[in-house]
């Protein structure tokens, strides 16, 4: 097994034993006083929007119910931590984050707003698949720790796959942007934008 797997697999036995610690640190009780102290922070968010107007109203708005929306998973995670409620506190992030770039991409026009919405989208399409590959990684090597050698190895090719999808996801959201800030341009000057965008993220 290499350096790089026994790191891997060095790192999922960690976050397991600190996952169970977390789970035993927090009482039923205390979840519940959490949760009920997110609500009532989200309704104080909430209530701070109230002197804005339009775009700007809708910018605090997004914040708030993201902050809510992160909480809330973030507390899950902490209360009964799991591969998948990392996951999911990890989607909750990306989810809010692009809810309020989305907003902020009111504020332009034309072809500024239409590449402000790609990279938007693009920051939250490469969160995600960096979740769903930590995901998958940590997924696999807590497979392994039961199993024999052999089972390592395929640990090993699982977290590679995964890492490579998230990098393909990643560099197709990334052409996304660079293809929309081609539509700035016209003629030759557009034509040579997306050539130069294909061959740079081997598009044909």
């Amino acid at each position: 097994m290499n350096k790089q797997s026994i790191s891997a697999v060095a790192a999922a036995i960690g976050l397991a034993f600190s996952a169970g610690a977390m789970a035993e640190a927090m009482s039923k009780s205390e979840y519940k006083s959490q949760k009920d102290g997110i609500a009532v922070e989200y309704k104080a968010n909430k209530s701070s929007c109230a002197p804005f107007a339009g775009n700007a109203k809708d910018i605090c708005m997004a914040e708030a119910k993201g902050k809510e929306r992160v909480a809330k998973a973030e507390l899950e995670n902490r209360y009964k931590p799991t591969e998948k409620t990392q996951y999911n506190s990890r989607i909750a992030r990306a989810e809010a984050d692009y809810a309020v770039a989305k907003e902020k991409c009111d504020d332009k026009a034309g072809n500024p707003k239409d590449v402000c919405m790609k990279e938007a989208a693009a920051a939250q399409t490469a969160a995600k698949a960096n979740a769903k590959a930590r995901m998958k990684t940590a997924e696999a090597t807590s497979a392994a720790d039961e199993k024999s050698g052999d089972a390592y190895l395929k640990a090993g090719k699982k977290s590679t796959e995964a890492n490579e999808a998230a990098a393909a996801d990643k560099r197709d959201a990334e052409y996304a942007v660079a293809h929309e800030k081609c539509d700035a341009f016209s003629g030759d000057a557009k034509d040579r934008c997306v050539t130069a965008a294909k061959a740079r993220f081997g598009k044909s």
